[in-house]
This record gives C-alpha cells, sequence and structure tokens, in this order.
C-alpha cells in the first residue's frame, strides 16, 4: 500500500457563485501562494475577502500579501462557518469518492477536476451562501 497526495485549492463567491480550483502537489506555503497570485489575477478587479481556516499554510510568515485579497481567518475548530468546507463535503458526496479505490493518484486529480469542473454556478451558491454572509452582503 502506498499513499500518495494531492491538494486542491478552491475559492468561490457565494454571492455569484464564480470559483477558482487548482489542483497542487503540496499544502505548504509556496503552493498558496501559487493559488494566491492566480486567484489575484483571475480577479484582479475584485476587492476579495477570503474566509479560511487556521492551517498554518494560510497564515505563514513567507506568505506573500496580495492588494486585492484580505483573508478572513475563522475561529479554531469552526469549519461549519466556512463556505469552502460546504464544497469539500458537495465534492467527497456527490463526486463518487466516497468509498472509492483509486489506483494511482492521477485517477484521483482526474476524478477531482471532472467533478470541479461541472459545479455550475447555481450549485456553488447553493452549498456556500451561508445566512451570515447573505446578511453582509
Amino acid at each position: 500500500l502506498i499513499r500518495e497526495y494531492t491538494y486542491a485549492y478552491s475559492t468561490v463567491c457565494p454571492g455569484t457563485g464564480e470559483s477558482f480550483s487548482l489542483i497542487l502537489p503540496y499544502a505548504n506555503e509556496s503552493c498558496m501562494d501559487v493559488f494566491m497570485e492566480l486567484v489575484s489575477k483571475e480577479f484582479k478587479e475584485y476587492r476579495i475577502i477570503m474566509v479560511m481556516d487556521g492551517a498554518a499554510w494560510h497564515r505563514g510568515d513567507k506568505l506573500k500579501k496580495w492588494e486585492n485579497i484580505v483573508p478572513l481567518f475563522q475561529p479554531p475548530y469552526s469549519p461549519e462557518v466556512n463556505p469552502i468546507e460546504s464544497l469539500w463535503h458537495h465534492i467527497r458526496e456527490k463526486g463518487k469518492f466516497k468509498n472509492a479505490t483509486f489506483h494511482r493518484l492521477g485517477e484521483v486529480e482526474s476524478r477531482l477536476v471532472e467533478v470541479i469542473s461541472k459545479l455550475d454556478k447555481d450549485t456553488l451558491k447553493s452549498i456556500t451562501l451561508f445566512n451570515w454572509i447573505k446578511t453582509a452582503i
């Protein structure tokens, strides 16, 4: 048995359903910087408030600062307030990952790409637009 890992980085605007995702080999500051740079460029005309958990690679001292992205760190042990956690749950449940066996890491990545690319804006809004966000926007 060989354990291999891949990491999906995603952001969703709960109000519009716009999203951006990237599959990267590590969960670390370097990969987070790559993701944030691409998000910053993709949505350069927006001021983004990005809700994040307290993972080390979200808060690292080496992370660059982005003019158009403001991090909003959720309280510890509170994934229920982070909209992206609903996306991960949806992907696990609807993306046929639950109880699935993959023989190669590439199969996992292909499934991730397939599932994420099929998510439409209405679905993304329905799973990420929490009441506290509706009130705020």
